[in-house]
């Protein structure tokens, strides 16, 4: 095995996370019942307030009640709304064969993340808890994170730049200063809120939840935890009850952020079997470097045999 290949093995644990030594802290993150779920959209208001985040969504899109559409720089948390003909137990009974799935989407703070990977300034970096944040401070707007995310989680702000201020505990909350005309372009994404991590508060998202659907804590008791509702929603006989991003074996391995679901992925517009789109890149460098040596190496051969000549 190479260096680079040694580099991007997976590691069972998040990529720079080790790193911490004495500091590192114990790795949380997010579960997000769905069958809990109501739509009231508590969560997107508690974190566009405590975020300071640019409003969006006022646009009518006539996709059900969302009005945001999906995630991206000025929607860190977006509720899904699922219209379906379908029973809500897998028999029929107790349902009219209408009903709602409903789904608080967020950025997955993956295990093995391709934003940290291609990002070439260190703006993205994993802390101390295991999540994955950006630092808008120098970022500097290339991009390359937006089409590594195989979710489609990060995004460019298009409005024009503006300074996040944030909370200071012994000031009220101010928004956003501007900063110039000038369009933004910075990456913006769910940070799970690590400044109220710092201080040893819970994300604002999961804080308003008023049913517990958003769910924060250690990820490993959070996985025992959905374990055990998994298995109570299966006894009932729940239609299409399934763990997402929960398991550390998957494509990315596992989600810091994962979802107990009513239906397919691909319903709640989420992809299947998400994989770390970095993934080939070993193999990738070892052709290249193969070819490189193959056509240096022929060159040498006709340069030979010219000599001769």
């Amino acid at each position: 095995m190479n260096v680079l290949q040694e580099l991007l093995e997976p590691t069972g644990e998040p990529d720079g996370w080790a790193a911490y030594g004495d500091e590192k802290k114990e790795r949380v993150g997010f579960f997000t019942d769905t069958s809990v779920c109501i739509g009231c959209k508590a969560c997107e208001v508690a974190c566009k307030e405590w975020n300071l985040i640019p409003e969006d969504g006022r646009v009518w899109t006539g996709e059900s009640y969302d009005h945001t559409s999906q995630l991206g720089a000025n929607t860190w948390r977006h509720v899904a709304f699922v219209e379906q003909r379908k029973p809500l137990f897998g028999n029929g009974d107790g349902s009219t064969g209408l009903r709602w799935l409903m789904e608080s989407d967020v950025c997955k703070h993956c295990t093995h993340a391709a934003c940290l990977d291609v990002c070439p300034t260190g703006s993205l970096f994993r802390t101390e808890f295991g999540t994955v944040v950006v630092q808008q401070d120098i970022c500097n707007g290339c991009g390359y994170c937006v089409p590594a995310c195989p979710f489609g989680v990060l995004d460019q702000r298009k409005i024009p730049s503006t300074l996040n201020v944030g909370h200071k505990p012994d000031l009220p909350a101010i928004g956003p200063i501007e900063r110039g005309g000038k369009e933004d372009g910075r990456v913006w994404k769910c940070t799970l809120c690590y400044d109220r991590l710092k201080g040893g508060h819970e994300p604002a998202c999961a804080k308003a939840c008023p049913t517990k659907s958003i769910q924060f804590g250690p990820l490993e008791e959070l996985r025992e935890r959905a374990d055990a509702r998994l298995a109570k929603l299966e006894a009932e006989g729940w239609n299409g009850a399934q763990l997402y991003g929960r398991d550390p074996d998957d494509g990315v391995g596992g989600f810091g952020a994962f979802f107990l679901l009513l239906d397919e992925p691909e319903v709640y517009g989420l992809p299947p079997d998400p994989v770390v789109t970095t993934r080939d890149l070993p193999e990738m460098w070892t052709n290249m470097l193969v070819a490189a040596g193959t056509l240096l190496a022929g060159i040498a051969s006709l340069t030979l045999i010219g000599g001769r000549r």
